[in-house]
């Protein structure tokens, strides 16, 4: 198994993804490339007591510490 076979298994799955900044987001991954950019639907974080969400978003991917 290859590092990138890993994010295809869950193409369609809800993901957590942990960006440098400390900010946690979710959402169902529906697309992703060799860079770790990734593209998420139906995705929300909370910052404080506000929720924000996104139909789409995307996320790059020198900003990533982890997807699970």
């Amino acid at each position: 198994m290859k590092p990138l076979d890993a994010l295809g298994e869950s193409l369609g799955n809800e993901v957590l993804v942990r960006l440098k900044n400390g900010m946690e987001i979710s959402g169902r991954l529906k697309a992703f490339d060799i860079h770790i950019n990734l593209v998420l639907e139906d995705a929300a974080y909370t910052d404080g007591d506000i929720q924000r969400k996104f139909k789409t978003l995307f996320v790059r991917g020198d900003m990533i510490v982890f997807v699970s």
